[in-house]
């Protein structure tokens, strides 16, 4: 006990330093219910998701994550080395018949560095994967009602620069911001998990208003004290720049085939303290989620905890980046939400307060307008 910092409600007003969140991390007992109360203050009641189709434009990857289970070898005949713009364009044609609005675009990291992948792109006719990917969102655009989201990893200032034209809103998991697991087997072999290369991807980002979603992922073998200043350092981006539209705190999970597949899954305690103390340090300027597939069983709990969001959940196509992880049906969310206490209720892949010329051309600012008014109806 004696945690005096954990259940004064004033902590809602102090500015946390690292070590009162490295405090908060480390919450016992009785405390632990209090921290959950004081985490979950909110100013509304509703609980938000985005109805997406989740399409990995390349299964190809230059890092070899120790915890992955999305990249597949090049040489291996099954392997989706590039959709084409016709078969990405059936599936979005397949998800408007679900009334998705969101076109959740994922890929492995600099793909284009495998030969592969450079065959492909230039049999298509681009010349490199920023080229590709703008073309796949700009038809998205043109041929369906969805918007897109790109989630694919560093990027330049230019390319990104380049796909802001294209997309309501980008994002890529910043996962840690300790350069001490880049000699872990979670992050020793992926060059592209540097810290300090994601953390310019973020902020430039942020220079050009892109709405951003980036978070955490806990159990990797990451110390408390590398949560706290992971957390700080989203903060201060956030406090700089105001793009982070939401923190996902995501849980390792264990896969068949993974690297680290005898790994010990973070505890649901652990979770449970991280994403009060991410609700405490960003109150309610972003949404923090917890994906809903990886936590079945404990997702409730996360609610009371303060997350307001449940992501991206796809009627139609699974999610890729963890296999093993079916999602819930609308139904199951619908249930859970209500059976909690709150009201579920449906988004954009752009949260309401980033619908504005500050953040998206005309284009962009008046498709998801159309959208948003559909959705009011």
């Amino acid at each position: 006990m004696g945690y005096i910092i954990m259940i004064n409600p004033n902590i809602l007003n102090k500015t946390l330093s690292k070590k009162d969140i490295v405090s908060l991390l480390n919450t016992k007992e009785n405390d632990i219910l209090e921290l959950m109360k004081l985490a979950n203050t909110r100013s509304t009641n509703k609980i938000s998701f985005s109805k997406n189709v989740f399409i990995p434009l390349t299964e190809v990857c230059k890092n070899n994550c120790g915890y992955c289970a999305f990249k597949k070898d090049p040489l291996n005949p099954d392997t989706i080395i590039l959709k084409t713009p016709d078969e990405v364009l059936k599936l979005l044609k397949e998800a408007e018949k679900f009334n998705c609005k969101e076109a959740l675009f994922t890929m492995g990291e600099d793909a284009d560095n495998e030969k592969a992948v450079q065959d492909k792109l230039k049999e298509l006719g681009y010349s490199n994967m920023g080229d590709y990917i703008y073309s796949i969102c700009k038809m998205t655009l043109d041929k369906t009602s969805l918007l897109p989201h790109t989630n694919a990893g560093n990027f330049s200032y230019e390319t990104l620069q380049k796909l802001k034209e294209v997309n309501v809103s980008m994002g890529m998991m910043l996962e840690n911001s300790s350069p001490r697991l880049m000699e872990t087997i979670a992050h020793e072999k992926s060059p592209g998990k540097d810290p300090k290369i994601r953390l310019e991807t973020i902020e430039n980002a942020g220079k050009l208003k892109i709405p951003y979603t980036t978070g955490l992922l806990i159990g990797i073998g990451e110390t408390k004290e590398e949560i706290a200043e992971s957390l700080l350092t989203l903060k201060d981006l956030q406090d700089k720049y105001g793009h982070i539209q939401e923190i996902i705190i995501q849980n390792f999970t264990t896969s068949p085939g993974i690297e680290m597949c005898d790994y010990s899954e973070p505890s649901l305690l652990d979770m449970i303290r991280t994403v009060c103390v991410s609700k405490i340090i960003f109150k309610d300027e972003l949404s923090i989620q917890v994906p809903p597939n990886l936590n079945l069983e404990t997702n409730q709990i996360f609610l009371l905890c303060g997350t307001d969001d449940w992501g991206g959940v796809s009627p139609l196509t699974d999610d890729y980046v963890n296999p093993t992880s079916p999602w819930p049906t609308f139904n199951q969310l619908e249930r859970l939400t209500f059976d909690a206490g709150y009201q579920l209720q449906e988004r954009l892949a752009i949260y309401k307060k980033y619908i504005n010329p500050e953040y998206l051309n005309d284009n962009l600012l008046a498709k998801a307008n159309n959208l948003l008014k559909s959705m009011e109806k």
